[in-house]
């Protein structure tokens, strides 16, 4: 860990939240395509376009992020991700949505706002309900499957411009969700900062991140990727907030994502109490040494054991014959493969439900991406659960594997045969 230290000092790299030259690293993943670039079969001959993969720590406003920025409109403006592939996330979705209701009172005058809405995962429980509903989703190709499911769309990047034109159209949210987007903007304040601009006086914003806690405790290095550019904790998010005068006034733990935090956010003018729950969080955080550089220099060794790990379960299964096959084209399971190296040779293929995954080759590894009836067909002795944060939902919906004598494995946070 000395040498990647020191590799990191040596490059000036400022925050992107508080500018500071106060970096050392977190993890260097090496180069890498970014995860979901998937490759079509027409173009498989093409040569791709590699970037490094390295996070680092701020030791001022203790924002972990990546220290290369691969453009976002590189990524987002066609995306490969539909949130509603996800049923327990699409279920996830629906109990917020009963949640927000009743807690916030929403009703057929009030307004929900979603920011990187994707499909209309969300949104869709939203307007089963009667309430009025408006999605901002960057990327073209979903935004059309949410309006064709007749969900109001801006497709847009969401910042302060984009809030300034909404406001002008008299847009003002009585809920302003925000899943998983924060990451996905090279700086969380553009986002941040428009949120005042389009929430109503007495509004609410809801923000889902993982959390950094669960990444570091869980070695969950595989979450990191290049449209992931930052890495959360509750003590970085209320400074985050407050600086667009925003105030968190309650936040809870999830179990999404690995473990994620569900962050209530309202005007800093408010009358909201702000919940016990907030101070008892970042008191934790302080505790398990999310302020403290040493606890970011100890995660290099995490990230080791995994790669090791995951390589010699794969080397005996050469060695005894047996065939591994993938669940799951995630994101971070490419990152987990290219970190390690490991291309079709050692995996035959991937199944994934998301029919604009199939068909294409995973980014750098090159393993096909097939439907998941491909398994029955052929069989395979192991299959290497990818998206281990929904290790339960596969194990129930593929338990047909079993039948002839397959085993499921895991390989974050901890090699494991299920």
């Amino acid at each position: 860990m000395e040498d990647l230290a020191l590799r990191a000092a040596e490059r000036p790299v400022s925050c992107r939240f508080c500018g500071s030259l106060r970096q050392s690293l977190v993890a260097d993943l090496g180069t890498q395509v970014p995860a979901n670039a998937f490759v079509p079969l027409d173009r498989a001959h093409e040569t791709e376009e590699r970037f490094p993969l390295r996070a680092v720590v701020c030791h001022d406003c203790w924002l972990v992020g990546l220290d290369y920025v691969v453009p976002p409109e590189t990524i987002f403006r066609n995306y490969a991700y539909l949130s509603s592939y996800s049923p327990s996330w699409v279920q996830h979705a629906a109990r917020f949505v009963d949640t927000a209701v009743a807690r916030f009172d929403l009703d057929a005058r009030s307004l929900v706002l979603e920011i990187a809405s994707n499909d209309g995962y969300l949104l869709q429980h939203v307007v089963e309900r009667g309430i009025g509903t408006l999605g901002v989703e960057p990327a073209e190709n979903i935004a059309a499957l949410a309006l064709a499911k007749g969900i109001a769309t801006e497709v847009a990047f969401f910042d302060p411009a984009v809030a300034d034109r909404l406001r002008a159209r008299g847009v003002s949210a009585d809920l302003v969700v925000a899943n998983n987007v924060l990451a996905h903007v090279p700086s969380p304040g553009s986002i941040v900062s428009g949120l005042p601009l389009v929430l109503a006086p007495d509004g609410v914003v809801s923000i889902e991140v993982p959390h950094l806690q669960c990444l570091l405790q869980g070695s969950e290095f595989d979450t990191i990727y290049h449209e992931h550019y930052s890495y959360f904790s509750l003590g970085f998010l209320r400074r985050l907030l407050d600086a667009s005068r925003l105030r968190v006034f309650d936040v809870e733990r999830l179990t999404t994502h690995g473990g994620s935090l569900r962050v209530l956010a309202c005007h800093r003018s408010s009358p909201r109490p702000t919940e016990p729950t907030v101070a008892q969080v970042v008191a934790d955080e302080i505790a398990a040494g999310l302020e403290q550089p040493e606890t970011f220099a100890r995660f290099g060794t995490q990230v080791l054991r995994v790669r090791h790990d995951l390589l010699a379960f794969l080397a005996v299964a050469r060695q005894e014959g047996r065939t591994v096959a993938g669940y799951g084209a995630a994101a971070k399971g490419n990152t987990l493969l290219n970190y390690c190296g490991i291309g079709a040779d050692d995996i035959q293929y991937v199944v994934d439900l998301n029919p604009l995954k199939q068909g294409h080759l995973l980014p750098q590894s090159r393993i096909p991406v097939l439907a998941p009836e491909r398994l029955a067909e052929t069989r395979p002795d192991y299959v290497l659960i990818l998206p281990w944060n929904l290790r339960d939902e596969i194990v129930r919906s593929m338990s047909h594997i079993r039948d002839w004598g397959g085993r499921f494995v895991v390989a974050v946070p901890r090699l494991e045969l299920i």
